[in-house]
């Protein structure tokens, strides 16, 4: 099977990116097709589509997947770099999806998922109700008691921008720390002012 952008002859001053021109293998169960300007990739986590990159064409050939640039000069081998990025990423995405891990800090602070909303609790005098997009899964542990959440999917823009949402809600303060953090992130805290006066 061979799906191709375009007919274009080869630019002469053709330039190859490193890292572009290396062939993205497709996993088992993970299908790549080019239609219309698009990319469409399926896979057992999930079904990606996105525009085409421009100025770049796509050959499928068994379980490879070669990207070429259609222009000449660094534009080309700039372009042929990010469009093998982001059909890496979806080919990724659908094979074993990205995990996202979120941690609530402070007293009272709790999250639970009620159908599609997320529920949050995060000190403020109303609790915070978040719909979970399309493609995104939650997962709250009962260890966690509440202060952990887990977001699983596909795309992995949509799930940066679900969880920078999430962490927008209360990101962490410097002075104690209190707020939603990615799991793993180092806070810096500042010294509040009894602090200082006690040095």
């Amino acid at each position: 099977m061979t799906a191709q952008t375009s007919t274009a002859d080869t630019p002469e001053d053709l330039r190859q990116s490193r890292v572009g021109k290396r062939p993205i293998a497709l996993p088992k169960g993970v299908t790549l097709a080019v239609a219309n300007g698009k990319v469409d990739v399926k896979g057992p986590k999930g079904q990606l589509s996105r525009d085409l990159t421009p100025n770049v064409s796509v050959k499928v050939d068994g379980a490879n997947v070669s990207i070429m640039p259609t222009v000449g000069g660094r534009d080309g081998a700039r372009f042929q770099g990010l469009a093998r990025a982001i059909i890496n990423g979806m080919v990724l995405g659908a094979a074993t999806g990205y995990t996202r891990t979120l941690q609530l800090v402070g007293t009272g602070y709790r999250a639970e998922v009620k159908g599609k909303v997320l529920n949050l609790a995060l000190g403020f005098s109303h609790p915070v109700n978040f719909p979970i997009p399309e493609g995104i899964k939650v997962e709250i542990p009962g260890d966690s008691k509440g202060t952990l959440i887990i977001l699983t999917g596909a795309d992995k823009e949509v799930m940066g921008q679900t969880a920078a949402k999430i962490r927008g809600f209360r990101p962490p303060e410097p002075y104690g720390g209190k707020g939603v953090r990615y799991q793993g992130e180092k806070v810096k805290e500042k010294a509040g002012k009894a602090a200082k006066g006690g040095k």
